[in-house]
């Protein structure tokens, strides 16, 4: 019997709640934000171009109230109220990634949240505020949008992709540069949205081809991973517990593509190899 089976730990009825709080929270979050205004968000800084707003600090704590009602022995790990994770499962959650985005009024933000156990992310759930749609994933039974299953993109020609690059201060801004212009190069057209869960449910629904960032934290890329990864994607990315505590790089791309971005790939193994 596996580690998980022998936990006992219902995954589908997790999956549920998950897509229920996210959505829910996700449209709470988009209301509020129509109500108040940007001037009624109590925008802080947390540094330079990173903000915090009331409505994060309130989507994280209903979804933590909530899991810990419903299942009280998960542990929880949010990006504005930290935590630490126990034996078991523990849930990791961005309750508005592209923050920035959600201040100013672009679409592209979402509510985050991963579920893993023993190291390893059993459930991915992502809402996807521009399009009110619920990404989910369970490990093992594929990746939805609204319940209907999802595929990456067949594209092989690297002159008919698109990619989406993330980038944030926490790394060189050259070497974002670099990637760009080797991208240029080989004929692929790029974007940069500000939120990486949305970027990479993006390529788990065949809409984009690549997603690459040199650094993200556990609550910014565990649950669009997995989404990624069963809807048909490569995906690499450091373990779960070294993404959550220290963060690192992820790429995320389909299947015929992965050999013609081969200098991503590179890159990235070497820097998970030397973690």
């Amino acid at each position: 019997m596996s580690l998980l089976a022998a936990s006992g730990l219902d995954l589908q009825a997790r999956a549920r709640l998950a897509e229920q709080l996210a959505r829910r929270v996700g449209r709470e979050a988009s209301g509020f934000r129509e109500r108040m205004g940007p001037l009624g968000l109590s925008v802080e800084n947390k540094g330079l171009q990173d903000y915090v707003t009331v409505a994060d600090r309130q989507a994280e704590e209903t979804i933590r109230a909530t899991i810990a009602e419903t299942f009280p022995e998960d542990s929880f790990i949010g990006e504005e109220s930290g935590g630490t994770s126990a034996h078991g499962g523990v849930w990791v959650v961005d309750p508005i990634d592209g923050t920035t985005n959600y201040v100013r009024g672009f679409r592209h933000w979402g509510v985050s949240m991963a579920f893993a156990v023993n190291g390893e992310v059993e459930i991915g759930v992502v809402y996807d505020a521009a399009l009110d749609k619920v990404y989910s994933a369970v490990r093992g039974h594929g990746a939805t949008k609204d319940g209907v299953p999802i595929r990456v993109s067949t594209v092989s020609d690297p002159r008919r992709a698109i990619a989406i690059l993330g980038h944030s201060r926490r790394t060189d801004f050259d070497t974002y540069l670099a990637v760009a212009r080797q991208l240029y190069v080989l004929g692929t057209d790029y974007r940069r949205m500000g939120a990486a869960a949305i970027g990479l449910v993006r390529v788990a629904d065949g809409i984009a081809d690549l997603y690459y960032e040199r650094h993200l934290y556990g609550w910014d890329m565990l649950a669009g991973a997995l989404i990624a990864a069963e809807s048909g994607a490569r995906v690499h990315l450091p373990p779960t517990e070294v993404a959550i505590a220290d963060g690192g790089p992820i790429l995320v791309v389909t299947p015929g593509l992965e050999a013609a971005y081969g200098f991503l790939l590179d890159d990235v193994v070497r820097e998970l190899q030397a973690m």
